[in-house]
This record gives structure tokens, C-alpha cells and sequence, in this order.
């Protein structure tokens, strides 16, 4: 055996491919679609990812991720009046969930075997 992971030997997702991994704000944008449960709108999903990584985010890069992850096909949005304002809801589509869960799988593969304690030891000095 060749002390690979099984899995390293897969042939990468093609580029622009609906399932190609994605890029670190796209995952996190469509976790905090997902934590919204039915009221991701772009300012909420923006502060979820706030309150969750402590990174502040500029709004329009969250409104120009939405954008750009619905014209994948990964969400999908629709219109709806909430307090008195028409605001845009967010829901994640079959190929977004894939697409998250491709991501987390190749990251997972590519943490595996990295030593956590040596990691630390290099962080701390």
C-alpha cells in the first residue's frame, strides 16, 4: 500500500463545476444560509458569519457572493416583504448542499494526518 489516503487518488471536480469545491467566503456564506433557517436575507446571513468567525464582512461582498453562488445554482432566492421591507431569502439548493459537503470532504482529507499538536506547538512559538 502506498500509505496514500484512498481518497487522495480521486480526480479533481472540474473548474465552475456546480460541485467544484469552494472558495472559503462561499462556504461560508452558504453555512450561515443554512444556520439561518428560512430568514436568509443578506444582512442576516452576514451577521451570522460574524457572530460564528468573529470576521467582519463589508455587505456587498456577502450580496456579491449570494449573487454569484445563485447564478451557479447553488441558492436560490425569492422575494418577500419581512417588517414592512421586500427583501431577498436565500435557500440552499441539491447542488449547494452537494457542492458543502464536497468542500468539507476534500478539507477533511487534506487535514488528515496533520499533526495537531505540532501545529499548536508552531503556533504558540
Amino acid at each position: 500500500m502506498s500509505g496514500r489516503h484512498p481518497s487522495a487518488t480521486r480526480d479533481p471536480l472540474p473548474a465552475g463545476s456546480p460541485h467544484a469545491p469552494l472558495g472559503v467566503l462561499e462556504e461560508q456564506v452558504v453555512v450561515a444560509v443554512l444556520r439561518a433557517r428560512g430568514d436568509a436575507f443578506g444582512m442576516e446571513v452576514r451577521r451570522e458569519i460574524e457572530r460564528a468567525t468573529g470576521r467582519e464582512l463589508a455587505v456587498g461582498a456577502v450580496y456579491a457572493t449570494l449573487d454569484r453562488l445563485e447564478a451557479k445554482g447553488l441558492l436560490v432566492s425569492t422575494r418577500a416583504t419581512v417588517d414592512g421591507a421586500s427583501r431577498r431569502l436565500f435557500a440552499v439548493t441539491p447542488d449547494g448542499a452537494r457542492a458543502l459537503a464536497d468542500t468539507r470532504t476534500m478539507r477533511e482529507r487534506l487535514w488528515h494526518g496533520v499533526d495537531l499538536a505540532r501545529l499548536h506547538a508552531l503556533a504558540a512559538g
